[in-house]
């Protein structure tokens, strides 16, 4: 296996490492994956995160269990792996293109992790490029969850596009939401925002409608976990609920994801499968500075991990292949590429 490392994964010849995302701003743990039961874990509980490094880190997983159980049934592993996160479509991607390799071996499925690995970096590269044209100095932009360099292998995908910005000398103003389940914003995002050397505020949720009919955002940009055919696509919970307030105030909402993240298969948001999460995320919370809990023990829970937001409320779709309005999306041009033949690559089960 080659040695490579992103801002949250360390590929090492026998091991991986991951950033646990649930330990930061307080502190930078690194800790060693070594089973698909280990990756399971730590992507459920959000210690790796993010709809590209998902999929990454579940290629290199596979590879090296491949690497020391030649004799294993690796389809049933990887099945496993698949079924751990059903929402984000990078996961199936990325599953595939190793599925694809299984005869050739165990230094194939290596090599092809490696590849992945690689062409998230120039993919990250290239939409947070084409995000970055939209910006200009003096925009007060908002953001959603967290899409920078910790969810990915590259500079990230919306916080890429904003990291661009900042080195071509655009100055920005950068509202965060602190997003459930995890405060993925308050905690990742706001402490992306200071290694960036980007100005931010921390904003709750709920306070996004008041700071938009204000006047003060001019700008909405977040990430995808699948987008559809017809534009639709899911998020982070509460990016629906922003959509709708940007659309009411007449703010620009855009959408910055790879073309990894598109699912042609999938026709509407309707047809994608969203993620429960543990009630007690709701009930309290707990992290590196322990455990709290503010409603009844029993109190009846509702937890989405993600959202649909339809494609009426974007303003475009940036990938790494273009930026698409919807009449380009109506035109199918951001599944180009990926067509009824790809459909298995799609598959959640």
């Amino acid at each position: 296996m080659p040695q490579l490392q992103s801002r949250s994964l360390r590929v090492h010849a026998d091991t991986l490492e991951y950033l646990d995302q649930t330990q930061l701003p307080q502190a930078e743990k690194w800790v060693p994956c070594d089973s698909p039961e280990a990756w399971q874990g730590a992507v459920k509980n959000l210690a790796i995160r993010g709809a590209p490094l998902i999929g990454l880190s579940a290629a290199f997983v596979l590879a090296q269990f491949a690497a020391s159980h030649p004799e294993h049934d690796w389809q049933q592993v990887s099945d496993r792996l698949r079924a751990t996160r059903p929402t984000a479509v990078n996961l199936m991607y990325c599953l595939d293109a190793m599925e694809a390799c299984f005869e050739q071996g165990a230094n194939a499925l290596a090599e092809r992790a490696a590849a992945l690995f690689a062409e998230d970096r120039a993919l990250c590269q290239r939409m947070a490029e084409r995000g970055a044209d939209l910006l200009k100095t003096g925009d007060r932009v908002l953001t959603h969850c967290n899409t920078g360099a910790l969810a990915t292998a590259g500079v990230g995908t919306a916080i890429g596009a904003l990291a661009v910005a900042k080195q071509r000398g655009v100055e920005l103003h950068v509202f965060v939401d602190e997003t459930r389940p995890l405060l993925q914003g308050g905690r990742l995002t706001a402490w992306e925002m200071a290694d960036l050397g980007i100005p931010y505020q921390l904003i709750t949720d709920s306070m996004a409608a008041s700071l938009m009919a204000a006047g003060k955002v001019d700008k909405v940009m977040v990430g995808a976990d699948r987008i559809c055919a017809n534009g639709d696509f899911a998020n982070k919970v509460g990016t629906y609920m922003l959509a709708v307030v940007a659309h009411y105030h007449q703010v620009p909402f855009y959408v910055v994801a790879p073309y990894t993240t598109v699912d042609p298969a999938c026709a509407t948001g309707a047809e994608i499968p969203i993620e429960q999460r543990d009630p007690a995320e709701i009930r309290g919370a707990a992290g590196a500075f322990g455990e709290v809990v503010w409603a009844p023990s029993d109190a009846p829970v509702w937890n989405p991990a993600f959202d649909v937001t339809p494609a009426s409320l974007v303003t475009a779709w940036i990938l790494d292949t273009g930026v698409f309005d919807a009449a380009a999306i109506a035109r199918g041009e951001h599944c180009q590429g990926r067509g009824v033949a790809a459909s298995k690559c799609w598959r959640t089960t």
